[in-house]
């Protein structure tokens, strides 16, 4: 087994009007919730859309804390893999969207304070993401891209929490299996004018199976300025150092049968790990002027060091050399502008804006030697994203009960890769392409009364590849057959709480999302560890998302979550296979989440959650199958408050029942390498202790 090395060393908020959240706030059944949403402050149940809000409590309370899924799992329509793979980074698809990614997370507009963690590029990922200051999780479910561009599945925000006016400070410990090891300590409060929050982390993994270790660090600071009573100046700052994490890989059905807890053999011969360190930095500016005019600025820029040893050697005369490093420069910006005000004699809301974002990485790759020594140079080349998206939204009321939304945007999209590595077989493999595309949203939402919303959406979407996926099989620069993914996104839904004898609160809604050019990956012969990807020709997914929670007792309170998804390839046919009718792999079409929480006065609590996820294919062809599982948790704590000392320890078991699954299927994989199998029970704990200065 191979244990993690150790190092010495323990942005950019774009605070555009984050996004539109909120169908199930499972703590507090009648809560009214403002989001702000779409890009503006709105009712959480006045939304044309299916959203979701997870709270603080959710995200940090008695949770071990290591990646997202632990606590969006209770979102409809949201699947999550490679929970256990800091290499590969968590996996989110939502309405499937997202789920072809080798790693990261693709098809999903994904925000931290509003400021893109998605590059230009449409590619994201979630490793800057500091749970322990983490406010609450939004989610948009469908497309948004009317508003937010490349994003066919939907948007996730993450907000960092605002601070209360008494200073205070945090500092929590938790460990548990498998080597696990975390220290956060946190501090904020007013200060005049000044609202701060700064979190700073450590984690210390060795992972369940053989080099699967990690170690992170990261720091988080939300400083925000009140300038005046109408406008404020928000700044935002997140560092992020992984010295080196690694990366089990992936094995077959009769590997995992042998042994869960061995790594890929080509993992350990060729030393499979990643390291990057990221520094981001985001001004945003806020000013309204009198009752009706408000006008948002934000700019942001992130610097990334990215190392990676891939399992296997690569070659140099085709460009895939198994090394990869890359110094990657992002920034961008934009601007918002909202008139509120009635629009003869009915409520009206216009909102317009401009995003404009760019990435350049000076790329290089080299052969992969034994024990990860570093070989032979095969390709050097700068890659370049330009984006620029104009949009435009307009919210009104028909009636007090009727509410008509319309929105629009059009979007730009420059890539450009500049080759300067011509010595190779391939030649000067230089190139640009672009996409352009408008995207409209129509929305209607009726209320006729406080505990009844319905309403219906039509929108369209579309996803470009990735600079990663333009990677071409035949050598370096652009894979020139890759076309843009697009969808038309059909929604209808009912929301809102029923004031029963128990008060339930409630969202429904049902989508049928038709894609063009669908993006799959697929792993070349020969070549194994580097994906490749192409576009299938028409799929359809056709789904329905249920929500509930409710107070069934004082104290006591039950939410769930079910997704049914039939996502299919309705024509898809390559040079040597026919995919048409086939299940679109790495998509259940059953997923159940299910918690009990119990709360008493005193401060103990306790939670219990299952969550049954169905079983799907992963593979075009449906030959290769992740079966049906369950897994279940229970987490036990306390809350007490001493002077000024507010106490917390807590302790949780993940995988009560000790299920036997993979948590991570790698889509359309060679050698049948397609498993990643997850930890069995295990245990963790911890203490979190605050000081409130008065």
């Amino acid at each position: 087994m191979k244990y993690k090395r150790k190092s010495a060393g323990v942005p950019a908020v774009m605070l555009a009007a984050a996004l539109p959240v909120g169908a199930v706030h499972a703590d507090t059944a009648t809560e009214e919730i403002q989001i702000t949403a779409p890009r503006v402050a709105k009712e959480l149940e006045r939304i044309p859309q299916g959203v979701s809000v997870v709270t603080e409590e959710q995200i940090q309370r008695g949770l071990p804390q290591l990646t997202l899924d632990e606590s969006l799992n209770r979102v409809p329509g949201l699947f999550m893999q490679n929970r256990h793979n800091f290499a590969q980074a968590l996996r989110i698809s939502i309405r499937g969207f997202g789920a072809r990614s080798g790693f990261g997370i693709r098809g999903i507009k994904l925000l931290v304070d509003g400021v893109p963690a998605t590059l230009p590029d449409g590619q994201g990922n979630v490793d800057e993401i500091d749970l322990g200051s983490t406010e609450r999780i939004e989610v948009i479910r469908g497309p948004a891209a009317s508003l937010y561009g490349a994003s066919t599945g939907g948007v996730i925000n993450v907000l960092t929490e605002e601070a209360t006016d008494q200073p205070f400070l945090n500092a929590r410990f938790s460990a548990g299996a498998h080597g696990y090891r975390q220290y956060q300590v946190k501090t904020g409060g007013q200060w005049q004018r000044l609202n701060y929050t700064i979190s700073a982390g450590h984690l210390d993994l060795d992972g369940y199976r053989d080099n699967s270790y990690i170690e992170r660090n990261v720091l988080n600071t939300r400083l925000r300025f009140d300038i005046d009573d109408t406008s404020d100046l928000t700044l935002t700052v997140n560092l992020i150092d992984i010295p080196e994490m690694g990366d089990p890989g992936a094995l077959t059905a009769a590997e995992v049968v042998s042994n869960r807890r061995a790594a890929n053999p080509s993992s350990l011969t060729y030393d499979g790990s990643e390291g990057r360190q990221q520094q981001r930095t985001s001004l945003s500016y806020r000013k309204a002027f009198g009752a009706h005019h408000e006008v948002k600025l934000r700019t942001y820029f992130a610097w990334l060091d990215f190392d990676n040893k891939l399992p296997f050697p690569g070659s140099t005369a085709l460009s895939n050399g198994g090394q990869v490093h890359f110094d990657r420069f992002y920034a961008g910006g934009g601007a918002q502008y909202t008139f509120d005000a009635p629009l003869g004699g009915h409520a009206n809301r216009f909102t317009v804006g401009v995003d404009v974002d760019q990435q350049s990485d000076e790329r290089r790759r080299y052969r992969n030697l034994t024990g990860g020594v570093r070989g032979a140079l095969t390709m050097n080349q700068e890659e370049n994203a330009t984006t620029l998206g104009v949009f435009a939204q307009n919210e009104f009321a028909v009636t007090e009960r009727l509410e008509l939304t319309v929105g629009i945007r059009y979007d730009d999209v420059e890539f450009d890769i500049v080759d300067r590595f011509l010595t190779n077989n391939s030649g000067d493999d230089s190139g640009e392409t672009s996409f352009d595309k408008v995207s409209p949203m129509v929305g209607l939402l009726w209320s006729p009364n406080e505990a009844l919303n319905v309403y219906a959406n039509y929108a369209t979407a579309f996803e470009t590849p990735t600079l990663t996926e333009f990677a071409n099989p035949l050598g370096g620069g652009f894979n020139t057959s890759l076309r843009s993914q697009t969808a038309d996104s059909f929604e209808f839904g009912l929301k809102g709480s029923l004031a029963t004898a128990i008060p339930i609160d409630y969202d429904f809604a049902a989508f049928r999302v038709e894609v063009d050019n669908e993006l799959v990956p697929y792993e070349q012969d020969g070549f194994t560890g580097r994906t490749y990807y192409r576009n299938a020709g028409a799929s359809t997914r056709d789904g329905v998302e249920l929500a509930a929670s409710a107070e069934l007792v004082p104290g006591v309170t039950f939410g769930f979550a079910y997704t049914f998804m039939a996502a299919e390839f309705d024509t898809f046919r390559t040079a040597t296979d026919n995919f048409d009718g086939k299940r679109i792999p790495g998509l259940p079409r059953h997923q159940l989440f299910a918690e009990l929480k119990y709360r008493h006065d005193s401060g103990f609590y306790g939670a219990w959650d299952i969550l049954h996820v169905g079983g799907f294919f992963a593979d075009n062809a449906n030959t290769a199958a992740q079966q049906a599982y369950q897994v279940s948790s229970l987490r036990l704590g306390y809350e007490g408050q001493v002077g000024s000392w507010i106490v917390a320890p807590f302790v949780g078991v993940s995988n009560l029942f000790d299920a036997a699954y993979n948590s991570n299927v790698r889509i359309n994989a060679s050698a049948s390498r397609y498993f990643e199998p997850a930890p069995g029970q295990n245990v963790y704990g911890g203490l979190s202790v605050r000081y409130a200065f008065r």
